[in-house]
């Protein structure tokens, strides 16, 4: 059988404009990908219509396109793709992998905060859809960067929510559904998201869908650890001089510095950036940042210092 193309993606959430943390990611998948001689897709994770903020989404693929950050094919929307996750969930519900819940957020707080049984006292006109983990559903997995992973998800999650009782996909379906239908093979992303692996995980073999690769990139925490995107990456980065940005973000990645000196055009860069790359030198833990690293050109108006 004929080894997939290699794929990668990036799928930012339109909550804000792209900052440092999020290019540092969407940087580190398009370069394993594209070392690779694989595809990059682009996906607009706009499935979550409370927390999205108009013109963020263009504002990002504006500023990857300012990077050089090429995809295949089309950028794929999740608000277009309600169908897609309704036909995922009827199998699940059919096969009594997933099960509606009445359950409010209170009262399962009050039970420990993991969702093991419903215990809602009434049912609700808007009750949500949860994935049904039984005792036992332990999950292993092979982190590209930060080796073996393994979480009970029976224990640390519970039954996790599909379908919110607000009507909205829930994040875990949404990544696993459009994971396999963009061909994704490696996914690239921010640490943060490396407790939600497990749980797709599980999606994915209770759907028959392929599981992909993952890698999870270190977090840029400043120097009280805090993770910057709660903090200096509110402000975004600086598209309007693309090269010593991705200068940067190179070094913070653990790459070579010498490998993209006396380049000065951004496709240029990303071509020797391509060939130089090493996934041996990634970081494999989180990036303290001491006070001011994030400065010009990094930032659009970066604070004054202190």
């Amino acid at each position: 059988m004929t080894s997939p193309i290699p794929c990668g993606r990036f799928a930012p959430s339109p909550t804000g404009l792209l900052h440092p943390g999020s290019l540092l990611a969407a940087l580190g998948s398009w370069l394993l990908a594209r070392h690779h001689g694989g595809l990059w897709r682009l996906r607009i994770e706009d499935v979550d219509p409370p927390r999205t903020v108009a013109g963020a989404a263009q504002s990002q693929l504006q500023a990857l396109a300012a990077f050089g950050l090429d995809h295949d094919g089309e950028v794929l929307w999740q608000s277009g793709r309600g169908d897609a996750y309704q036909a995922a969930l009827d199998v699940l519900l059919a096969s009594g992998l997933a099960f509606v819940c009445h359950c409010s957020r209170s009262e399962v707080a009050a039970n420990g905060g993991i969702h093991h049984r419903c215990v809602a006292r009434q049912p609700r006109p808007d009750p949500a859809v949860r994935f049904r983990v039984p005792p036992g559903s332990v999950v292993q997995f092979e982190d590209g960067l930060r080796g073996l992973q393994t979480q009970d998800v029976h224990a640390d999650v519970g039954d996790f929510v599909l379908r919110r009782a607000d009507g909205c996909w829930a994040y875990q379906l949404a990544v696993v559904v459009d994971d396999a239908a963009q061909g994704v093979t490696e996914v690239v992303r921010g640490a943060d998201l490396l407790d939600s692996t497990a749980r797709q995980i599980l999606l994915q073999q209770a759907l028959g869908l392929a599981v992909p690769r993952y890698w999870h990139l270190p977090l840029l925490l400043d120097a009280p650890g805090h993770k910057l995107s709660k903090s200096l990456a509110a402000l975004p980065v600086d598209s309007a001089r693309p090269v010593p940005v991705l200068r940067q973000l190179w070094q913070l990645l653990g790459q070579a510095p010498a490998a993209l000196e006396g380049i000065g055009e951004v496709h240029a860069l990303l071509a020797a950036a391509r060939r130089a790359f090493d996934p041996q030198r990634l970081p494999r833990s989180d990036i303290l940042l001491p006070p001011g690293a994030l400065s010009a050109p990094m930032l659009q108006n970066p604070p004054s210092p202190t």
